[in-house]
């Protein structure tokens, strides 16, 4: 399980952080809402724990834009402020719960376990950019009526395009989760984006798959 812990208190963060990795999780930490942003428009996390008080984008206004880009990154929010006001204002952005400081690591544990549990069973099994579709589960990707078959570096890499789309995904971020400590000796990844390209876009009249010089790549819809 990889989470994302973002408070500016470092005495809260680091207790965060060393109580989470005891239950073997994988955690990064980050004290700033904007870097926290596009950490996680790069990486994928299972969850998100949020302070709301931040420099840079506080934490209502993050998890506002998350929900924006229709990203369900299950989010449990912590906070000082305790007014019936304060935790509504949570919510309405798209919390999935909210926890007030002082609070017992042990809770916030109880309360990430919980809310992972509601997430999995709503959580959307099929990506869709334009007419393209890709089933979590089959691995089936379709655009329109059309089936497309691909190996399992480029379903990968389509599937980090889609979760991300339509922002850039960069060249360092898709060949460390496609390939992590042992990249290829060539340029694998270019040869895989000729791969995905040709099969996605190169039979269909509207192309996606954007490369973004000097950034990566991205996968956009004909409106975005």
């Amino acid at each position: 399980m990889r989470i994302l812990v973002v408070e500016d208190n470092p005495d809260i963060l680091v207790n965060i952080v060393d109580y989470l990795t005891l239950k073997h999780c994988v955690v990064d930490a980050m004290y700033n809402g904007a870097a926290a942003l596009n950490q996680i428009r790069q990486r994928e996390y299972d969850l998100l724990v949020l302070d709301l008080s931040l420099p840079g984008m506080d934490g209502l206004a993050l998890c506002r834009q998350l929900r924006a880009e229709q990203n369900p990154l299950p989010v449990v929010m912590l906070t000082a402020r305790d007014t019936l006001d304060d935790k509504l204002g949570g919510f309405e952005v798209g919390a999935d719960d909210y926890l007030v400081k002082p609070f017992a690591l042990p809770e916030l544990w109880s309360r990430i376990q919980a809310v992972l549990k509601r997430s999995q069973k709503q959580q959307v099994r099929q990506l869709q950019v334009a007419d393209v579709t890709l089933d979590l589960d089959t691995r089936q990707v379709r655009r329109g009526q059309v089936a497309i078959s691909l190996n399992p570096k480029c379903l990968k890499l389509l599937e980090l395009l889609m979760r991300q789309s339509p922002h850039v995904v960069s060249r360092e971020t898709l060949i460390d989760q496609l390939w992590a400590d042992d990249p290829p000796d060539s340029d694998g990844l270019k040869s895989h984006i000729y791969l995905l390209r040709n099969q996605l876009d190169k039979p269909f009249d509207r192309p996606l798959l954007q490369t973004v010089h000097g950034q990566g790549y991205r996968l956009v819809a004909e409106d975005d």
